[in-house]
C-alpha cells in the first residue's frame, strides 16, 4: 500500500482474512487502499512491525488501540513505539510480542521474525509460510548479513529494499551526516548492493522480487528496477522469464497479486 521514507504498509492474506506488515501510513489511507480491493478491515488478523521509525508505525495507535488489531513486535520494538513522538496513544491491550527466530503460528500463517541491521531500537525482516509459499519481507537494512541471506533465500517472493542511487545520493543535497547515514552498514541498501546480492545469490525457487523502500530523493523506480535487471542479466538471469521484478512506487499501491 506505500513504501518508501514517507511512508510502508503491505498486506498478504487469503481469501478470507489478512495481516499487514508495518503501519507507517494514515489508517484512512489503509481503509480505503484495502476498500479498493474489497478487502475489509474486519479481515486484518494482525500488524506484524519491522521496526520503530516513524514511516513504519504512524497508524498503530489506531489499528491496536482503537480498532483491537493485535499488533506485533519484539519487546524492545515495542518500547520505541511508546517512545516515538508520532504515538499520540500508547499501546497497552494491543501489545503482542514476537521473538527472534522462533516462528509463530496465525491461522494459516507461520510466521518468523529475524535480526536485520538498521538503526531502529530493533529491527526485524519477516519470512512468512502460508499453503506452502514463503515470502520474505526485508525492508531498511544497511546491509545483507549472513542471517538476512538466509531469509531472503529461502524465499519464492522476496519484499526486498533497493533504497538509493549511489550517484544520487553522493551529488544530492542531503547533509554530509545523513548520507553518511544512509549508506551505513545500519542505514539502508543502494540499488548496485541489492543487485550484486541478487545476481549472485538468486535462487531457483525465487519466483517474484519487489524492490522496496524507495528513497524519493535519492532513487527512482526504473532506475531501481534497471539497475537490477541489467545485473541479472550479466549472470544469465532473465527479467520475465526467470524471475519476475517490480519496482514498488512510494506512495502509490500496487494491483493485487494473486498465487495459486
Amino acid at each position: 500500500m506505500a513504501s518508501g521514507s514517507s511512508g510502508n504498509c503491505y498486506y498478504l492474506g487469503t481469501e478470507t482474512y489478512g495481516i499487514l506488515i508495518d503501519a507507517g501510513i494514515g489508517s484512512r489511507t489503509i481503509k480505503k487502499a484495502l476498500k479498493s480491493l474489497d478487502i475489509p478491515m474486519e479481515s486484518i488478523r494482525a500488524v506484524f512491525i519491522t521496526h520503530d521509525h516513524a514511516d513504519h508505525i504512524k497508524a498503530v495507535s489506531i489499528l491496536g488501540e482503537k480498532l483491537h488489531i493485535p499488533i506485533y513486535a519484539t519487546p524492545l520494538i515495542h518500547k520505541g513505539i511508546n517512545h516515538n513522538y508520532c504515538i499520540k496513544e500508547k499501546l497497552s491491550a494491543s501489545v503482542r510480542y514476537i521473538e527472534k527466530e522462533v516462528p509463530m503460528t496465525l491461522e494459516d500463517f507461520r510466521i518468523e521474525a529475524f535480526e536485520v541491521p538498521h538503526d531502529g531500537t530493533d529491527n526485524v525482516g519477516y519470512c512468512i509460510e502460508a499453503d506452502g509459499k514463503i515470502f520474505s519481507f526485508l525492508t531498511d537494512l544497511g546491509e545483507i548479513t549472513p542471517k538476512a541471506a538466509h531469509y531472503i533465500n529461502k524465499a519464492n517472493y522476496l519484499i526486498l529494499e533497493a533504497n538509493y542511487d549511489e550517484n544520487m545520493l553522493r551529488t544530492g543535497p542531503y547533509p554530509a551526516y545523513l548520507k553518511e547515514r544512509i549508506a551505513s552498514e545500519n542505514g539502508h541498501m543502494s540499488n548496485t548492493d541489492t543487485a550484486n546480492f541478487l545476481a549472485d545469490n538468486i535462487t531457483e525457487h525465487l519466483q517474484y522480487i519487489w524492490l522496496c523502500h524507495l528513497s524519493k530523493d535519492n532513487n527512482h523506480p526504473e532506475l531501481a528496477y534497471k539497475t537490477v535487471e541489467l545485473k541479472l542479466k550479466d549472470k544469465g538471469i532473465l527479467v520475465g522469464k526467470d524471475v519476475q521484478l517490480v519496482a514498488l512506487k512510494r506512495n502509490t499501491p500496487s494491483e493485487l497479486y494473486t498465487f495459486e
